[in-house]
């Protein structure tokens, strides 16, 4: 399995980036083709110490190997999905991607 994270940074305004993260965002990237699972959060919780965490929202989507997310992201509806990140994502965003190895 492999995994993407997207961490995003606060925004200049929560509002509109959760109505269009959520109106127009996550729709073209449920239609990556080989996506298996997604899911997000826009209420991540300071750590133990009750700092900040630094991130404001975060998104997980899983694929079966690198090789399904890397066609995934080369895709026409990756490229649609990369390019419409400047649109609301006013803090910027930080990608991971890794395969999932070990666990239970």
């Amino acid at each position: 399995m492999h995994k993407l994270i997207v961490l995003y940074p606060e925004p200049v305004d929560r509002d509109a980036f959760i109505k269009y993260y959520e109106e127009t965002h996550l729709p073209l990237a449920a239609k990556l083709p080989g996506l298996r699972a997604w899911r997000y959060s826009t209420d991540i919780s300071p750590d133990a110490q009750g700092q900040a965490a630094g991130y404001f929202a975060i998104f997980e989507a899983e694929f079966s190997d690198v090789e399904a997310y890397r066609t995934a992201m080369g895709s026409p509806e990756g490229q649609a999905v990369a390019a419409d990140v400047p649109n609301y994502a006013t803090g910027g965003a930080m990608t991971l991607d890794y395969e999932i190895t070990g666990g239970s």
